[in-house]
């Protein structure tokens, strides 16, 4: 079946939508998690999609914050040096060139450094309109940075369509009151607007209108 979506703005997150680097975040938050005694596996359930010191608050509710954030900048060292693993989501490549001359946004959890390490490292182009970790005071499931991105694009939020690949992330997206483009197995169970397995089926194409039409099928 052939899906279709028109849009005047594309908004992607990064991690698990256009890049895979779950090889990374497996390796540094286990190693966290082995640090605090927590039980990796179910550390591994929350981690997609926030910001890392919103991880760690879920994680460990009684603990104070400024732990959590400096830990969080640790974190992030830590996953800038480390890029073995890295690599496009399948289809990536031609979607991201596919997006070229039209509006669109990262807005990732990931801080500035971390997003030129992990697009450089998979070969992507960096959007010029970003939304990092330090555009925003609160991390998704808030809807902040997708209002951000919206905004800087100069679209209303309805006009734009989110591709996300985590609960936290669809949430957000939803909350911003965008339609959702869910990627991945994660996505799949989260019922978005539309599924798919990776970004080889997605076909982006300029409007008459001068909007966006989006084919997944």
């Amino acid at each position: 079946m052939t899906i279709t979506l028109t849009a005047r703005a594309l908004l992607l997150d990064m991690d698990g939508t256009i890049v895979n680097s779950d090889a990374v975040v497996e390796r540094c938050w286990r190693r966290w998690a082995g640090e605090h005694g927590l039980d990796a596996d179910e550390v591994m359930k929350v981690v997609h999609g926030r910001q890392g010191y919103a991880t760690m608050a879920v994680l460990l509710p009684d603990r104070p914050m400024e732990l959590n954030h400096a830990d969080n900048r640790r974190m992030l060292e830590a996953e800038t040096a480390d890029v073995d693993g890295v690599v496009p989501v399948p289809g990536a490549p031609a979607f991201m060139a596919s997006l070229v001359g039209l509006p669109h946004a990262l807005v990732t959890s990931a801080d500035s450094g971390l997003a030129r390490a992990r697009m450089g490292a998979a070969d992507l182009p960096m959007p010029d309109v970003r939304v990092t970790a330090e555009s925003v005071s609160a991390s998704k499931p808030d809807p902040e940075g997708f209002l951000k991105g919206a905004a800087e694009l100069g679209f209303a939020p309805a006009d734009c369509v989110v591709f996300e690949d985590s609960e936290a992330g669809i949430a957000a997206g939803r909350a911003a009151g965008m339609r959702v483009v869910g990627v991945g197995p994660r996505a799949a169970a989260l019922a978005p607007d539309v599924a798919v397995d990776d970004l080889t089926r997605v076909r982006v194409s300029a409007g008459a209108d001068g909007g966006i039409v989006l084919t997944v099928g």
